[in-house]
This record gives structure tokens, C-alpha cells and sequence, in this order.
């Protein structure tokens, strides 16, 4: 052991995020998705060991190896204990061999292939579309029932009961991780994609955290993307189309938060900090996209994503402003209609994207709100001031509230130098 006692209470929330659905994964081949309580179970219990030991003794020199290495004792114990048990109460050792000497291991390329085959094992036709997004998003992303709702849009409550059902259909269903055909993982692969789509949302637009940005969820989106792109039968237009828009928008997240965790408006952000590399790599996965005659909602995303990382260009809100409406078209929500909005605002001025904006009466919705104080700004500091106000009202995270009170902040010094 060797870091101070007192730092793995930032660390371990960041393994946990990294690091539990990996060895869930792995464990979950082993085991059968059917008993997949059992090895969120012997993970839950690593962390917490995790907890005990390293407040008391520190934290080890290799953190995750130390996780893998109790989850892989703990599933030892596990399975030795209900050898025992099958051999003293029904006479008999289970059927399968592998209970007492596990085959299974933590190699980077086990963890991979478990997460891959996980992913399309979760999304089941046993449920609903939504309901297996849900699933996938707790199970193999981690998310808190909060965090899901607040990507559907839904409350939590009807999240909870709609994962209640999901894992009890998967249980009756009795199916395990194993090889699918390719007519079953065509079929998935929507619902797989619409899930790391969530999941680099929530990265990217933290509404659940008190930060803005979290990087950890953007990575593991690309991450597994990447995972689909590697694979002949996953390596589709639309999982290309998808990383590039990852990529993109990663390139900038750097130039999106001070050091004080707020946002940093696109047209104040420091352009020296936009990834190179990340916008060489998008444009590389966005021609791979472009290969076939399908155009998707993840094309046209990466192509306004594609303009956004193109500072030189001085007319690049128009053909955005294209893009938005095509993709309206495909795939309406909320924060499309507000993003397309704003690329009006930029194509035709302030005063039309403020009576395009007022028309979608997102009244619940704090990005609506910020939206109207952004256009107000220059013409009615007051009205824009209190629009603001709303918005800090309807934020559920602490840095979202000190971005919205920097730009309020900013308005009233605006109106004292105009007094």
C-alpha cells in the first residue's frame, strides 16, 4: 500500500464508474446472465472491501489489479461454497465442472469479449426496446436509476419498475451469454447503439453529477464503440457514423470547463485545446460512415459535430442549421429542437430564433430557459436575467447553477456599466 489513506475516497468512485461492469461482465459469462445478482453481488462486495482496507492501509500500487485479484478470490469462495453445499445436502457435485476450478480471467481481451457479448445478451427481444436500453445502461455502464431517468426523461420511480421487469423477464427467459448469429446481433444492434449514444450523452451533458463533464463516461463510450467497429458483424455505417460523432465532440472537451468545473461557452472556448488528433480520428470513422447509401440521426450528428470542430469556417451555420432539420426529421427531442434553434438564432439573427424558441414552450426544461436569457441578452439584460434564474431553479447539478450565475453575474455588471 502506498498513497495517504484519505485519497481513496476519490479514487474508488472512479474505479467503481471505470471498473464495475467489467468484472460484472466477466463474471456474468461464467456465471450465466440468469445469476447476475450473484455477480453484482461479489463486485459490490470487492468495492467494499476496497473501502475497508485502503482507508485503513492505503491504497495498493496497481488499484484495479487489486480489484480483479479479490473478485476473482471472492468467486472462488463462492463457488467452493456452493460445491460443498451441492455435495453435503443433495449428495451430488453440480454438473458443471468449471464450478470448482473457474476458467475465467480478467485479461484485457477477456474483459472485451465478456462486454461485447454482454451488451447484446442484455439487449433481449425478452423486453421492450426502452426497457433494454435501461438495462444495459445500469448493468454495463453503472448508471444510477437518477442518471436513467434523467435520460429518458422519465421519473425515477417509473424507471425503477420498468427495471424490476426487465431482469424478471430475463430470469424467465433462462438465456445465457453465448455466440449469437448474425441475424440476432443485426437485430440488437440498434438498441445497442442507442445505448453508448445515452451513455456518452450523460458524459458529455452531465445533469446528475456535480460535474458538467464526465470524461470517464465518454471514454467507455468510445471505448466500446470502438469495440463494435473491430468486429466484422457489428462494423456497421451507422457504429462508424457514431464513433466519429464521439470522437468530435470529445476533441473539444477540454475547451468546454474551466478549472472550476463550469462550462465554457462554444464561441469562448481556447481553439488551442481542441484535440487534433480526436478531430483527425472523427473525420477517419465519418468516412467509413459514408460508405453506403443509409443516412442515420448518428450521420447527421456527426456532421453537425463535424462543423463545430471546423474554427476557420465563417459559414458553417448554415449548413448546421441543414443538418438540424434533417435530423429533426428522423429523430425528434427537446434538445434538438433547442440546438437547432440556436443555429437559427446564428443563420438569421437573434430576434427570429427567439420567437422560433418561444413556440416550444419547454418550460420544464432548464436549457430552454437558458436559451431564451442567451437570445434576450443583448435586448432585454432584465427579461434575460430572469429567464437565467429559472434555468439555475430547474438545474439539478451544483456546477450547472455556477455557469448559469456567471452569465447572471455577468448581465447585471453589464447593466450597472450601462446605468
Amino acid at each position: 500500500m502506498t498513497a495517504k489513506s484519505h485519497s481513496h475516497k476519490e479514487l474508488l468512485p472512479h474505479l467503481f464508474r471505470l471498473e464495475y461492469a467489467k468484472m460484472t461482465a466477466v463474471l456474468c459469462r461464467h456465471f450465466g446472465l440468469q445469476h447476475i445478482e450473484t455477480a453484482e453481488d461479489i463486485v459490490s462486495e470487492t468495492f467494499l472491501k476496497a473501502t475497508e482496507l485502503w482507508g485503513v492501509k492505503g491504497i495498493p500500487e496497481n488499484p484495479a489489479a487489486w480489484l480483479y485479484t479479490v473478485a476473482k478470490n471472492k468467486t472462488r469462495d463462492y463457488l467452493r461454497r456452493q460445491a460443498i453445499f451441492a455435495t453435503k445436502v443433495t449428495g451430488a457435485l453440480l454438473a458443471d465442472s468449471s464450478t470448482l476450478a473457474p476458467d475465467f480471467d480478467f485479461q484485457q481481451q477477456t474483459i472485451a469479449d465478456s462486454q461485447l457479448a454482454m451488451i447484446f445478451a442484455v439487449c433481449n427481444p425478452a423486453n421492450a426496446p426502452e426497457a433494454q436500453i435501461c438495462l444495459a445502461l445500469q448493468i454495463l455502464c453503472g448508471f444510477s436509476v437518477q442518471e436513467i431517468a434523467h435520460a429518458f426523461l422519465a421519473k425515477p420511480d417509473t424507471i425503477k419498475k420498468r427495471l424490476l421487469r426487465a431482469r424478471a423477464n430475463l430470469r424467465n427467459d433462462h438465456f445465457q451469454i453465448r455466440a449469437l448469429a448474425e441475424a440476432s446481433i443485426q437485430s440488437r444492434l440498434d438498441t445497442v447503439l442507442s445505448t453508448l449514444y445515452l451513455l456518452f450523452n450523460e458524459g458529455y451533458f452531465s445533469a446528475t453529477n456535480d460535474q458538467v463533464i464526465r470524461k470517464d463516461l465518454c471514454s467507455e463510450a468510445i471505448r466500446l464503440t470502438l469495440l463494435l467497429t473491430e468486429n466484422a458483424l457489428t462494423n456497421t455505417t451507422e457504429a462508424n457514423a457514431l464513433l466519429a460523432l464521439m470522437c468530435y465532440q470529445s476533441s473539444r472537451l477540454d475547451a468546454r470547463a474551466n478549472d472550476a468545473g463550469e462550462t465554457i461557452l462554444y464561441e469562448e472556448q481556447d481553439k488551442s485545446l481542441w484535440s487534433a488528433e480526436l478531430i483527425e480520428k472523427g473525420n477517419h470513422y465519418l468516412v467509413n460512415a459514408c460508405t453506403g447509401a443509409e443516412v442515420s440521426r448518428y450521420h447527421l450528428e456527426a456532421g453537425i459535430a463535424y462543423w463545430h470542430t471546423t474554427p476557420t469556417a465563417t459559414n458553417k451555420w448554415a449548413p448546421i442549421l441543414q443538418l438540424y432539420n434533417q435530423l429533426l426529421l428522423i429523430a425528434y427531442s427537446p434538445m434538438t429542437a433547442l440546438n437547432r434553434t440556436f443555429a437559427l438564432a446564428k443563420v438569421y439573427g437573434h430576434e427570429r430564433g427567439l420567437a422560433e424558441a418561444e413556440t416550444l414552450q419547454l418550460i420544464d426544461n432548464p436549457h430552454y430557459h437558458a436559451l431564451l436569457a442567451y437570445l434576450l441578452a443583448d435586448t432585454d439584460p432584465g427579461k434575460a436575467i430572469r429567464c437565467y434564474q429559472q434555468a439555475i431553479a430547474l438545474t439539478p447539478s451544483k456546477a450547472g447553477k455556477q455557469t448559469l450565475q456567471q452569465a447572471v453575474a455577468k448581465l447585471r455588471q453589464k447593466q450597472q456599466d450601462g446605468a
